[in-house]
């Protein structure tokens, strides 16, 4: 222990232990690792102010969302009793959607297709919850039909998101022509790892890692709020690349 943490000890501790903490749930770039433990305190103090800080800014404006997404969530509860027309149901199960109810979410959807079929959006989000709980088989005539209309719909993640239906209910030549149209035009990193995860199981191991090496590079030109956002799909892709060896 050098001479400053001997100094401050155990009052660094209070810096310390946050840090690290922090850096074990969640894993940024590993050179923090090293500024954490071997310059001590004031390493603590300054991956806080870099890292903590932020991340708390970030959390604190989900938890303000989250809170209004429940009082909205309420009151369209108490609106459907009364008047569950399609618009107030698709709202609601877009709310529930964003708490990972997909079951729930899906049955509403169900309900709102049920009484108006013209629009693409709950047949969308429809999908997204078959597909959320590993039901690829129901999510296919759904995908299917907004991509139809809508290639591009929500940023191309419609189209990636049926491309992996097609992986995951074995028609492979499909998934694979789409997910190498949708990668042509899209940069959801969700896509990309989607389509390593079907290389892979191909036996297309090189490309499949260049697929998930394109998730880690695009973090050079990403900003500090980008990281965080994007930080659970830069696990993926490094985990995938462990796993995955050339």
């Amino acid at each position: 222990m050098g001479f400053f943490q001997h100094l401050f000890w155990p009052w660094s501790l209070i810096v310390w232990v946050p840090a690290l903490l922090h850096f074990i749930r969640r894993r940024p770039d590993t050179y923090w690792l090293y500024v954490i433990l071997f310059l001590g305190p004031v390493g603590a103090a300054i991956y806080i102010v870099a890292e903590v800080i932020p991340d708390a800014g970030m959390f604190g404006g989900q938890w303000s969302r989250l809170f209004a997404r429940r009082k909205r969530m309420k009151e369209l509860e108490r609106a459907t009793r009364t008047n569950p027309s399609a618009g107030n149901l698709e709202d609601l199960g877009g709310l529930l959607m964003e708490n990972g109810k997909f079951a729930e979410a899906r049955h509403l959807f169900d309900m709102a297709i049920a009484q108006r079929a013209d629009t693409a959006d709950p047949f969308y989000k429809r999908g997204v919850c078959a597909m959320e709980l590993n039901d690829p088989v129901a999510a296919l005539p759904d995908l299917e039909r907004v991509v139809a209309k809508e290639p591009g719909y929500d940023f191309d993640r419609g189209a990636g998101l049926l491309a992996q239906a097609y992986a995951q209910t074995g028609r492979r030549d499909d998934a694979e022509r789409l997910f190498r149209q949708v990668t042509g035009r899209s940069v959801l990193s969700e896509t990309y790892l989607n389509f390593a995860d079907l290389l892979a199981s191909e036996g297309k191991i090189a490309e499949a890692r260049q697929w998930a090496q394109k998730v880690l590079d695009k973090k050079q030109g990403m900003l500090g709020y980008q990281k965080r956002r994007e930080r659970k799909w830069f696990w993926r892709a490094s985990g995938f690349l462990r796993r995955v060896k050339a």
